[in-house]
């Protein structure tokens, strides 16, 4: 009977043995933010909100030198549509080959992650405004795939997603593509294209950017083009920003964009944005206030809005 013991004792040290090499990095990170925001010409109701979320994530490295990270993001905000469970993420870490990212909620394409890249300390100019319109970012969703390489060449990011279609909403496929260099000193170049069909409209989408920054100045342009297979539906998109680090903690900035329409009855959207930063520890304080003419096209309907936040990091 004590021989069975050892027998079974050996094996399952071995079996601990085997499980420890493969084990995972488990890491925990969250933040919480509290804000106050408001509107003119708006019955806003309680400007008090807060968003707060945690982030699970499991890494591990296989025999072949890839790095698989799992990520999983409880969040609960104001949006009834993205509390608890709001991303679930697996990356797929192939070294020089690139990497690969399955996002089965949350998931965003090229093209939205540069839907305005002007420098900022805040928010874009055209935020915080009810009904303000901005350019169509590019495919977003769930149970998309996303590739990034920055291996090829020095200074040169090349990105493109998939989003495949569900045979509802999104009746035919989504992707995007991009390019990004970084090879000089303080400058940044990028730019994207793609196809959304997620709407029941298809969009053609593309984007570019340049953004520089020298000591303590950042300043960037940004122009993107919506072309839509409904008539008379494009949009044309720029983006001027300017911030200035005024020390290590604090920061402001000034941006300005405009919205252009096909529709010769819109006017076209101009908005004009302030913000300011400070960054104290783990604490971040942002607050802006923007201001948007002939919203969404509509001549004289003109507003704008405010917002101060404080984000603690954990």
């Amino acid at each position: 009977m004590n021989n069975f013991k050892k027998v079974g004792l050996t094996a399952l040290a071995g079996a601990l043995v085997s499980v420890s090499a493969n084990a995972a990095d488990l890491s925990v990170t969250g933040g919480a933010t509290l804000d106050f925001s408001g509107e003119e010409k708006t019955t806003h109701g309680n400007g008090w909100s807060m968003n707060n979320g945690v982030t699970f994530s499991a890494t591990v490295e296989q025999d072949n030198g890839f790095i698989i990270t799992a990520k999983q993001v409880l969040n609960d905000d104001d949006v009834a549509s993205d509390r608890v469970f709001d991303t679930r993420v697996l990356t797929i870490d192939m070294g020089d080959t690139g990497v690969v990212t399955f996002s089965g909620t949350g998931g965003s394409g090229v093209l939205s992650a540069i839907d305005d890249v002007t420098p900022t300390a805040g928010e874009e100019s055209w935020d915080d405004v009810t009904g303000a319109d901005s350019i169509p970012g590019g495919p977003t969703g769930n149970n998309m795939f996303h590739y990034s390489n920055s291996s090829m060449m020095d200074g040169v990011t090349v990105s493109a997603s998939y989003t495949p279609s569900d045979g509802t909403t999104e009746v035919e496929s989504s992707s995007d593509y991009g390019i990004k260099f970084t090879g000089i000193d303080g400058l940044t170049l990028g730019g994207g294209m793609g196809e959304d069909n997620s709407a029941a409209a298809s969009l053609d989408l593309t984007n570019m950017y340049a953004t520089y920054t020298m000591d303590a100045f950042s300043v960037g342009y940004q122009t993107s083009e919506s072309d839509s297979e409904t008539a008379n539906a494009d949009k044309d998109f720029t983006a001027i920003g300017l911030s200035y680090a005024m020390s290590d903690e604090m920061s402001i900035s000034l941006n300005q964009s405009t919205v252009e329409y096909e529709n010769s009855s819109l006017s076209d959207q101009e908005a004009v944005g302030i913000s300011v930063s400070y960054v104290m520890g783990s604490m971040t304080i942002k607050a802006n206030h923007n201001t948007v003419d002939n919203i969404a096209g509509t001549a004289t309907n003109d507003k704008s809005g405010y917002n101060i936040g404080v984000t603690f990091t954990f």
